[in-house]
């Protein structure tokens, strides 16, 4: 999508052995209220202009690492089918109330225009288990909610994996069973317990606890070159200055102190920071701005 708010340029991205490859997998709609938090609207809406519904268009995109060896996967979208993942009664209004639209691209999709299909990927690396980053995890197929990586294992937190099991009233509506409990009952699931060095070559993961309980960030490094994977730490560009938050997040001032502590060193070494939800671009370069960060320079990855 452009929006004639930002300057965007192109760029191509490879960190060590991995091409670095956006993964679109479909637009939908949350509340821009919602999305921003205690910033006034008419700030938010200057660069993210509402519908009529005050919805405003958020991308699912997840990130492949493709190398010679291994083709890792970070987050999934919400994937699709809903009727048939969460039933008849719950399925068609999901689709409904999020804006959801069948048309577009999808994980699978994505996945084939860059030359990859399910059965190749080898891992992937959950962030949390909200719905609009693990719902590609599942789909219906053989008559049941099977993993939709067959060979891929996939790498969740441990206090997030029991945060979603017994989620919170605040956060109940985006923990779904049918995204998660089929990859543990498939054997795929492995349980990460904090933060881990070389998960796998070059891949890092870091945790997060403001938005929700044990969200990881990933971190992509060849010790010179490096990308920031934050999910909904900083889930747009527009995200990026430290107190524009989502009203989503559980701990805010918390979630303050983990963007600088990520951000920081982010803006100092020049590493590229990717935006899940980012509509209007997929990286971005980002500079200190005072005791905060700002946008430097914008680029949807060629």
């Amino acid at each position: 999508m452009n929006n004639p708010a930002f300057e965007v340029s192109r760029t191509h991205l490879k960190i060590g052995e991995y091409e670095i490859i956006p993964l679109p997998t479909g637009i939908f709609g949350l509340d821009g209220g919602a999305m921003f938090g205690t910033v006034p609207k008419v700030l938010w809406e200057k660069t993210n202009p509402p519908d009529e519904k005050n919805r405003i268009p958020m991308e699912a995109r997840a990130l492949l690492l493709k190398s010679p060896s291994r083709k890792i996967v970070i987050d999934t979208g919400n994937g699709e089918d809903f009727v048939h993942k969460y039933g008849e009664k719950l399925g068609g209004k999901f689709a409904d109330l999020y804006n959801i639209s069948a048309d577009g691209p999808s994980l699978k999709k994505s996945l084939a225009r860059a030359g990859v299909s399910p059965s190749e990927v080898t891992d992937v690396i959950l962030t949390h288990l909200h719905f609009d980053h693990a719902g590609g995890a599942t789909e219906w197929r053989e008559g049941g909610l099977r993993p939709t990586f067959p060979n891929a294992k996939y790498y969740v937190q441990k206090r997030n994996l029991e945060t979603a099991s017994k989620p919170n009233l605040r956060e109940k509506a985006s923990y779904l069973a049918a995204n998660f409990e089929p990859l543990q009952a498939a054997g795929v699931l492995e349980v990460l317990d904090g933060a881990i060095e070389n998960l796998m070559p070059g891949v890092s993961v870091a945790i997060s606890d403001g938005h929700t309980q044990g969200q990881q960030v990933v971190k992509i490094s060849d010790g010179k070159n490096g990308l920031l994977y934050g999910g909904d730490l900083v889930p747009t560009s527009t995200h990026v200055r430290t107190p524009w938050m989502m009203g989503y997040d559980l701990n805010p001032l918390m979630l303050m102190e983990e963007k600088q502590k990520y951000l920081g060193p982010v803006a100092d070494q020049g590493w590229h920071v990717f935006f899940e939800h980012d509509p209007y671009c997929d990286v971005a370069l980002i500079e200190r701005h005072g005791s905060d960060f700002a946008v430097k320079e914008r680029f949807w990855i060629s």
